[in-house]
């Protein structure tokens, strides 16, 4: 999908101005779709990382930590604050690997997928009505834009995911 395929020559000049525009509307763009999970996070002394590590679980049931690190893209200390305050919480459960019982294996409680549901709800509303709104060519534009800005091994990661891998 990140070939260059498909047309793109005449992308390749774009102005500087035309490409700022594209940078500050994507800064208000993600405002816009994170102001949502902020608000609901706001009152459980829980941020974005929070957030993320959460989406993450749920996607991929049973994920070690080190597999989320890898996902995440942030430190040991960090993700370990995260987890940490979210099984204190009870919102994830951390299950000791049945091969190797060095690995934690990460699930969502059933407190841990109610938060995730009306996290992801708000970001789907808010998806569905912009995909709405764009256009089915401007939907398929819009995500290969995205693929080609992630550097090559996110890209790998993201469409393992995207595969239904973890």
């Amino acid at each position: 999908m990140v070939d260059g395929a498909g047309g793109g020559e005449g992308l390749l000049f774009l102005t500087d101005e035309q490409l700022r525009k594209g940078i500050e509307a994507m800064f208000f763009a993600y405002r816009g779709f994170t102001a949502d999970p902020d608000r609901i996070l706001e009152g459980m002394d829980y941020g974005r990382a929070h957030h993320r590590a959460i989406h993450f679980i749920h996607r991929s049931p049973g994920t070690t930590v080190s597999n989320l690190l890898t996902i995440l893209g942030v430190t040991k200390q960090s993700l370990n604050r995260v987890l940490r305050s979210l099984v204190e919480d009870g919102l994830v459960e951390a299950r000791v690997g049945r091969a190797d019982k060095r690995e934690r294996h990460l699930y969502l409680t059933a407190k841990g997928a109610e938060l995730e549901r009306a996290l992801s709800d708000a970001q789907r509303a808010r998806m569905r009505a912009a995909y709405r709104a764009a256009g089915p060519a401007a939907v398929a534009g819009f995500r290969t834009v995205l693929e080609a800005m992630m550097d090559p091994e996110m890209r790998r990661q993201f469409q393992g995911l995207r595969d239904g891998g973890a």
